[in-house]
């Protein structure tokens, strides 16, 4: 059993009735009970309250998996959703035929505008979280309550997530807290820069907050050390100025004073069990009876199955919806594409019968080679198929940091050791049976290579490609990179998403970003 508590939709609700991405930022809550009042009646309303807060990243609404929060498609628009369409779709490793509008210009990286839904969904869902955080830490500071500062932490780490995701996709926004919370003329418009210095000022806070242990599923000092070392990992992105020497003291305290350790078995990890595993820091949970939702794992096990060419019940799943196919840029990272030959269990993690190994049609089904990686089956025990996924994802894992750790190492950062990384490197490669590397193979190329087979689809791998110097122009091209099927250059302003339509129509301060 999971351990964080069943999430609750509460009829007294703490939440923002919010219809648009900026216009209602300081709308009124509807309180039907004073925090107090509330507390008095049930002394755990909190931690259901901080529940849902949390589940704001996975659940599309209060009602099951046809309710919305916000004024989007319930199935389409739900946060976890939003991190796989834009940040592994737009990338080399894996494509989605629908063609629903808008999903191609992201699957082709092509034609990008600020009219694209999909953009829309996540700025809303960005700035339907980050209010519902900053109401819940002014009914906090009104009240006493056991565990306070940790409740206080916990939020802070919640909307600093969401302001993370701000910034790595559209690079600037409104700067909405719970000192300018009433506030009736619009905010003006922060940069990138601001939004950094304003998530690494929190998180140095929140770290000192949170205890060293949590519940599963909620925020400890290693979550929040991940996500300010991720953060610093990318700061030469994000500001201009490169941090990695910032990073290493934070990924070692992970790796060091964690707790966690490598599962035997990567299969384990994306299982509808993994709530049992030793490696994931931080999941985003799903439950396929309590926490239903299209856009949560269901999303990536339903979209990767196809009636046509496989049994579903072999995952765990009762639909399949024969969306998304991995490219030869993944697939092809093991034994160069020799996958039968390959002894590494991560190239195992695809399905190829009855399709393509080229994808000549990006819409075509049997172009590509699905990937299982993740599945609804349990690893532990028997289960029984079921439509909506119960396996959580992985926000954060070890194996996650181990690489973050040698990436640094390889350039150079104060403080990291290349025998270390060379230690973490193999015993990733090591848990899949992939050969151990020699010191002179960890290259940047090389990392980013196996950030690719170890993490690909756990939403990662286009800001992996923007460090890298990978993702626009013409020095690596993929599948379908501008809409062409061996790929083409795309230009650098592709490096932010645009600001969307209604965010600018919403507030007259945000400016569009360049090339859009």
């Amino acid at each position: 059993m999971k351990k964080i508590k069943s999430i609750l939709f509460l009829v007294i609700p703490l939440a923002l009735m919010i219809q648009g991405c900026t216009k209602d930022l300081d709308t009124e809550p509807e309180v039907e009970l004073t925090l107090d009042e509330l507390l008095e009646q049930d002394p755990d309303a909190v931690t259901g309250i901080l529940s849902r807060l949390y589940a704001s990243f996975a659940l599309s609404g209060p009602d099951g998996a046809g309710s919305s929060d916000i004024d989007d498609d319930a199935g389409e628009s739900p946060f976890l959703r939003g991190i796989v369409n834009l940040q592994d779709f737009t990338a080399d490793a894996l494509k989605n035929r629908w063609g629903d509008d808008g999903l191609d210009q992201l699957t082709t990286a092509s034609d990008w505008d600020e009219n694209n839904k999909f953009f829309r969904y996540l700025y809303n869902r960005i700035y339907y979280t980050i209010p519902q955080a900053n109401n819940l830490l002014l009914v906090l500071s009104a009240v006493d309550l056991e565990n306070k500062d940790q409740i206080e932490g916990e939020v802070r780490f919640i909307r600093a997530l969401a302001y993370y995701y701000l910034i790595d996709c559209f690079g600037k926004g409104v700067l909405a807290t719970e000192e300018n919370y009433g506030t009736s003329d619009p905010l003006p418009e922060v940069d990138r820069l601001e939004l950094f210095n304003y998530v690494e000022n929190e998180l140095s806070e929140v770290i000192d907050l949170l205890p060293d242990t949590n519940e599963y599923g909620r925020a400890n000092k290693s979550v929040a050390r991940m996500l300010m070392a991720k953060l610093y990992m990318n700061a030469g992105v994000y500001t201009g100025t490169e941090m990695f020497d910032e990073a290493v003291p934070l990924i070692s305290k992970v790796i060091n004073e964690g707790g966690y350790s490598l599962d035997e078995d990567f299969v384990s990890i994306f299982s509808g069990d993994n709530y049992l595993s030793s490696e994931i820091i931080f999941p985003l949970i799903a439950d396929a009876d309590i926490s239903q939702s299209y856009g949560n794992t269901t999303y990536i096990v339903n979209g990767s199955l196809g009636t046509e060419t496989m049994t579903l019940s072999d995952f765990g799943a009762e639909e399949g919806w024969s969306g998304h196919r991995a490219t030869k840029a993944w697939y092809g990272l093991y034994n160069d594409g020799d996958l039968e030959n390959s002894t590494d269990d991560r190239a195992k993690l695809f399905w190829t019968e009855g399709h393509n190994y080229e994808m000549t049609d990006y819409k075509a089904w049997t172009d590509g080679f699905p990937s299982v990686k993740f599945r609804n089956t349990f690893y532990y025990s028997d289960s029984n198929p079921t439509t909506f996924s119960s396996t959580d994802f992985p926000l954060f894992r070890l194996a996650d940091a181990y690489l973050m750790y040698a990436e640094c190492a390889v350039r150079g950062a104060s403080g990291a050791d290349m025998g270390t990384a060379l230690t973490y490197v193999n015993a990733v490669r090591n848990r899949s049976h992939a050969s151990s590397v020699t010191q002179s193979d960890l290259t940047l190329d090389f990392i980013l290579d196996e950030r690719g087979r170890e993490l690909n689809f756990e939403g990662h791998r286009r800001s992996d490609l923007i460090r890298f110097g990978k993702f626009t122009g013409n020095s690596y091209l993929w599948p379908w990179k501008g809409n062409t099927l061996n790929g083409t250059s795309i230009p650098e302003t592709y490096k932010l998403f645009p600001i969307p339509l209604t965010a600018l129509e919403a507030n007259e301060n945000l400016t569009q970003n360049p090339g859009y």
